[in-house]
């Protein structure tokens, strides 16, 4: 719709977190809860598809269902509040029908799963099958998903297998292995550290694939935006 002009979109994602091995999982879990749940879940960046490294997939969980259980619902204005509602029932009522679906075909709940007019408690689903709404769509609400892998491989390529790309978190305690992820993932941006959820304003923020065109940050805005001339002199040789 938009004809022939320069656009910029910043369009939607299910982003991936990746915890390794090595990984301090208490500080994972906690940032996990924080960035996974945050405005509902309703942001493009939200932590959704958790990959779980094998070996600490059973103490992360746990780990993450303490952190989740520390949650408070309730009015989004008051300063003690942690997650409010969703944007109206009929997004919630979407987000129950997916949490069902990928109940049925084999994900265990960890906990969450209720509503309550336009509000969804948050929720935590292991090991939903890759092709469940929950892992290859965006949820854009309070569900995060666990999902264990056995090498780092592996986790690479499920996060790149998405119609989406654009933020990815990791976190690691191994230099070479962040460079070796950061390089790999097909996405905008690679947090280390941290989870998909984490952005400045001033950063070159903006997907691949599905997730949009250009970067935000008003240097990167105005590069995307600008329309290069080319001017030749040509100079007689005498």
């Amino acid at each position: 719709m938009a004809g022939i002009k320069k656009v910029l979109l910043e369009l939607g994602g299910n982003a991936s977190t990746i915890i390794h091995e090595d990984a301090d999982l208490q500080r994972a879990a906690n940032l996990c809860a924080k960035k996974g749940f945050s405005n509902s879940g309703q942001t493009c960046i939200s932590v959704q598809r958790i990959y779980v490294h094998q070996s600490v997939v059973s103490p992360f969980t746990e780990l993450l269902r303490q952190e989740v259980s520390k949650l408070k619902m309730g009015d989004p204005l008051l300063p003690d509040t942690d997650i409010g509602c969703l944007v109206d029932e009929r997004s919630a009522q979407r987000i129950m029908d997916w949490i069902e679906e990928a109940q049925q075909s084999g994900a265990e709940l960890v906990t969450g799963g209720k509503r309550n007019g336009a509000a969804v408690e948050p929720t935590v689903l292991l090991k939903p099958p890759k092709r469940s709404k929950v892992v290859c769509q965006e949820v854009f609400g309070p569900i995060v998903s666990i999902i264990p892998y056995e090498t780092i491989e592996e986790a690479i390529e499920e996060t790149n297998d998405s119609s989406f790309g654009l933020q990815a978190g990791l976190f690691t305690n191994q230099m070479d292995l962040a460079y070796k992820v950061a390089h790999a993932l097909e996405v905008g941006g690679v947090v280390i550290n941290e989870t998909s959820n984490f952005r400045l304003d001033h950063w070159p923020y903006g997907g691949v694939k599905n997730s949009g065109i250009g970067r935000e940050g008003p240097r990167y805005a105005i590069e995307d935006m600008t329309e290069t001339k080319m001017i030749v002199f040509q100079i007689p040789v005498s």
